[in-house]
Formats: C-alpha cells, sequence, structure tokens
C-alpha cells in the first residue's frame, strides 16, 4: 500500500501520476517482484512486474481514441481483456482495480471486469496480464536472423483460422467503402499537416495525399468488390511485429485496436498489411512476399495483391503519425523524442516509396543535358525517398582516379570524356543498379544518358534483368542552362566539368528523349525552386504507376 494525501485526487492527471508511483513501487504488489519496468506509449503506461504485467490508460482524448474519463478508461479495459481472447491463450488474466481508501492506494479485487468487493473509491483500472519471454517476439527474432519460412508458416496457419472464424456484418462491411475509408485517411492527413517540415516535408505529404485520393478514385470497383466478397472483417487492426509471440509451444497474437472499432474494422488485406511493411522495414521483404502469398492463399483472396501498396503505404502513414505524435508529447522524456521524431522520418519515407514505386526495387534514371538541374533534382530525390544516387560525373573521375572538384585542362578532359570512357562510365553505372535492384533496394542514376542509344541500353538490361524503371528527364530553358553553367565558376564543389563555353557542343550532342522511345518517362521543368521541382516530380512519378505518365 501506499499513503497518498487525500488532496491529491483531484484530477485525472495528479492521480494519475499517484497511481504511476504507486505501480512503479515493487512494494505495491503482493507477490513483491524484484523490480518494475515502466513502458510508455502515446496512450498508455505498461508496469512489467514479472510474472505480471499491468496497462494503464492514459487519460488523454487524442481524437481517434478517448480514455479522459475513469468510466471510459474501465470500459476500454474490459473491451481488451475480450477482443484480444480472440488470438491469445492464457494471456490476459482480467482487469484490475485501483483504491483509495484513507488516503492510501491499493489494489482491488480483480475479476475480468474490475469489479471490487472492497470498499473505497476506485481512481483507475488496469489490465492485467502474464509476461512473455521477451526473446520470443517476432521483432527480436528478427533482430537475431532466427525467423524462415516455418515461423511464417505458423502466423499463417493462426491468422488463416482467426479471418476464418471472424464474422462480418452489415455495419462492418460499411467501413470498407471508400466514403468511409476516407475518414480513416483525411484523419490522418489532418492530423499530421503540423508536422510538415520536422517529420515529412510539403513534398511527401502532399504525395502520398495524392496517392491516397487518386487510387481510391481509380480503384472504386475494386474497393465494392471486397464489401461484396465479404473481405471487410473485424480484424486486430494493429498487426505489427511486437503484438507477435513466437514461444515453441505457443503463439500469441496481442494488443489488438481495442479502443476504436473503425480501427479494427478493416481489409484483411488493410490488416495484414501492417505486418507486410514491417517485413519489408526490417530488411526482409521477401518473408513479406511469402507471408502475403500464403496468406491469400490459404484464405483463397485472389485480389488482395492490388491492394497491399495502398495499405502498406496507409499503415506506414500511421505508424509516422503515432511516432510524430510521440515526439511532440508533453508525457514523452525529452531524451526520447529525437529518437521517436526519427522513427517519424523512417516511417513517413517508408510511405511516400510506396506510394511512388511500390513495393519492388526501382531503377529511377534522372537524365538531361548538362545544366538541366538534373543532379540537384536526384539529390533532392535521394534526400526524399532515402535511395542511394550513383552520379555519372563521380563515377567517370573515380574510374579515371581524378580529384572530384578538380578542372583538368583541355587534353585531360579529352581523355576523360573519350567514348571509351564513356562506356566505361555507363557500365559501372548500369551494373552498379542492377546489383542494388538484386538486392531489393531502389536506386537514382544522375547522368545525362544524352544518346538515345544509352538509353536503349538501360531498358534492355533493366528489362532482361526484370526491373522496374522510370525515366525522369529534367528541363531548363537555354538561358537557365547558360546561367546554371556559368555559376559553376565560382564553386569548389562542382564535380562537372561542363561549362558555359561547352554549351553549343553540349545543346548539339544531346538527343532528347521522347514517349516513342518506351514507357515510364516524365518530364519535369526545373525552372521553380529545388522545392517546387521536387513535388512535381514525385506526384509525376505516382501519378506514372497508374499508367499515365506525363510529359
Amino acid at each position: 500500500m501506499t499513503a497518498i494525501p487525500d488532496d491529491t485526487v483531484t484530477g485525472p492527471d495528479s492521480t494519475q501520476n499517484r497511481v504511476k508511483e504507486f505501480l512503479l513501487n515493487p512494494a505495491s504488489y503482493p507477490h513483491r517482484p524484484r523490480r518494475v519496468r515502466l513502458v510508455e506509449t502515446h496512450s498508455a503506461m505498461v508496469f512489467i512486474a514479472g510474472p505480471l504485467v499491468y496497462k494503464l490508460k492514459k487519460a488523454v482524448n487524442l481524437g481517434f481514441l478517448d480514455f479522459s474519463t475513469l468510466e471510459k478508461r474501465r470500459f476500454d479495459c474490459e473491451r481488451e481483456i475480450s477482443l484480444n481472447g480472440r488470438l491469445t491463450t492464457d494471456l490476459y488474466l482480467g482487469v484490475t482495480s485501483i483504491l483509495i481508501r484513507d488516503g492510501v492506494l491499493m489494489f482491488g479485487v480483480e475479476s475480468d471486469r474490475g469489479d471490487s468487493g472492497e470498499r473505497g473509491d476506485v481512481v483507475e483500472y488496469a489490465v492485467k496480464m502474464r509476461t512473455m519471454s521477451s526473446r520470443y517476439f517476432l521483432n527480436r527474432l528478427m533482430e537475431r536472423g532466427v525467423v524462415d519460412t516455418g515461423e511464417i508458416d505458423r502466423i499463417v496457419q493462426a491468422l488463416g483460422k482467426f479471418y476464418g472464424a471472424t464474422p462480418t456484418t452489415a455495419r462492418i462491411e460499411e467501413w470498407g467503402r471508400v466514403d468511409h475509408l476516407k475518414i480513416s485517411t483525411d484523419e490522418n492527413f489532418r492530423q499530421t499537416e503540423g508536422f510538415v517540415g520536422t517529420a515529412l516535408s510539403r513534398a511527401a505529404f502532399e504525395t502520398i495525399r495524392f496517392y491516397t485520393d487518386e487510387f481510391y478514385r481509380r480503384e472504386e470497383a475494386l474497393f465494392e468488390s471486397r464489401v461484396s466478397g465479404r473481405w471487410i472483417r473485424d480484424g486486430h487492426g494493429d498487426l505489427r511485429m511486437e503484438h507477435v509471440h513466437l514461444a515453441p509451444k505457443m503463439l500469441n497474437i496481442f494488443d489488438c485496436v481495442e479502443f476504436n472499432d473503425r480501427l479494427r474494422y478493416v481489409d484483411v488485406a488493410n490488416d495484414l498489411a501492417f505486418l507486410v511493411m514491417e517485413f519489408d522495414l526490417a530488411g526482409r521483404s521477401d518473408l513479406g512476399r511469402y507471408f502475403a502469398s500464403r496468406m491469400a492463399g490459404v484464405l483463397g483472396d485472389t485480389a488482395m495483391p492490388r491492394l497491399l501498396d495502398f495499405y502498406k503505404c496507409y499503415r506506414a502513414y500511421v505508424r509516422g503519425k503515432v511516432a510524430a505524435i510521440q515526439s511532440a508529447a508533453d508525457t514523452t522524456p525529452t531524451k526520447e523524442r529525437p529518437t521517436r521524431l526519427a522513427g517519424a522520418r523512417l516511417n513517413y519515407r517508408q510511405s511516400l516509396r510506396y506510394a511512388v514505386a511500390g513495393s519492388d526495387p526501382l531503377v529511377l534514371a534522372v537524365v538531361g543535358r548538362a545544366g538541366s538541374g538534373k543532379s540537384a533534382m536526384s539529390r533532392a530525390l535521394g534526400g526524399e525517398l532515402g535511395w542511394p544516387v550513383f552520379s555519372s560525373d563521380q563515377t567517370r573521375k573515380e574510374i579515371a582516379g581524378r580529384p572530384l572538384f578538380e578542372r583538368g585542362d583541355a587534353a585531360s578532359r579529352a581523355t576523360l570524356y573519350s567514348n571509351e570512357m564513356t562506356c566505361q562510365t555507363y557500365d559501372k553505372l548500369l551494373n552498379g543498379a542492377a546489383n542494388l535492384a538484386g538486392q531489393g533496394k531502389s536506386v537514382i542514376l544522375d547522368a545525362t544518358f544524352g544518346r538515345r542509344a544509352q538509353r536503349e541500353q538501360l531498358r534492355a538490361k533493366m528489362g532482361e534483368l526484370g526491373f522496374a524503371l522510370r525515366i525522369v528527364e529534367a528541363q531548363a530553358d537555354d538561358e537557365t542552362v547558360r546561367r546554371r553553367l556559368r555559376e559553376r565558376d565560382t564553386r569548389r564543389d562542382e564535380v562537372s566539368d561542363a561549362r558555359l563555353k561547352d554549351f553549343e557542343v553540349l545543346a548539339r550532342a544531346y538527343e532528347p528523349p521522347s514517349i516513342p522511345e518506351g514507357t515510364g518517362l516524365c518530364v519535369v521543368s526545373t525552372a521553380g525552386s529545388p522545392e517546387e521541382t521536387v513535388a512535381a516530380t514525385l506526384r509525376l512519378l505516382t501519378r506514372s504507376r497508374f499508367g499515365s505518365g506525363e510529359r
């Protein structure tokens, strides 16, 4: 028991602070744990007092969840117990009340509803659980590199039974319709616009929103078919690696969304996309593809693959939102905020990748004549998407063993830009891109690709290897190109050797790409600011995914 002054029970915040102190004290527990460890999220405090865990809902209203009153927190605790029983065995033990009597905090009598037979005022409720060995959480298993198809098959078997036995109703199915889906996605964008500039750029924010709205517009019939096919179920809602516990003899999938039904009334593809997305983030897209394929086969869901990129984009954005909210929350310790913000940026970037390129690796070639702004565009896109940039200017000088920022005399430049050296440069660029794509990674190529033959070689190599290719041509008018070439004389960090006096020769040698050369071509003006150029490029790349690349 812990004594507290009577005047501390004047509001939810002050009361919860005292309850927090009570639950952090090992002496408060009947089983006397050696220590108590606290894990906080944006909406809960989890007290690990082995072999038991007590989960307390924070007295907050975040819009998508409301734990602002004691009665709401009690109701939510009861819902958590009930709903999580669907995919767990002997893990959730009930709801525990916490009382105050004569200024002393104590545990009430435990029951599945948190009722107490003892006299005293109930000041809080907590979900009581058993602890689980940390080594068997799926994210920990992934870190140790011990997850293979056998572990995935165990998860598939459990989830296959779960979705097969999960009923649906007309009320649940409504949440699969576009107008209802937009409630959640529009809410996400509304709640995260304040993080533009810190957790994600304006260009990324607008691109993801554009992709979301465009997918709704173009695939309305697909969404309707999901409703009529009864694929909208009362699912898990938060199917993350850390919520999957793969002990040798028991599998528990826990911590589903209990606080907001609409976040749990989702398409099966939506539910599964969260876990598939986490495999991508862990660098094991192969396991994600295996998991998705096995689930589609077990469920007989042939349309699932068409939806996974969309829902992975959504899930990554939600995870970014949660991390961003945590980074700014008053309850988050100051020292933890940079880590939360970094997590938000990582997930927003992943969401952007799904919008722009989908799940498979993409080779993105940014082409254009010298001074067109292609290198600046390549660097900016690389920063937004987190993709490596291979530059022909840098590669050429590395092959020749020349200093990057040194412009040699006319004779040395003639050797450096000979046909033989150009062929070696482009061969190295293409091979490097193919190697990365073969590892499941996307890459940006920053090179003039000024000859049609060079672009045909690029298309042929990537097509032969089965890698997706997009070509973006950076365009600028002659006056802008001349100005940029002239400005290079004053910069000391310029790798390219092209200067204003080379303008006429370079202009005559450049063969601009055209639509008849093949699909996957976008043309972007670089006349505006770098931010405007990147935003326009991301939008065009996203639009091209729908089969309508634009000039």
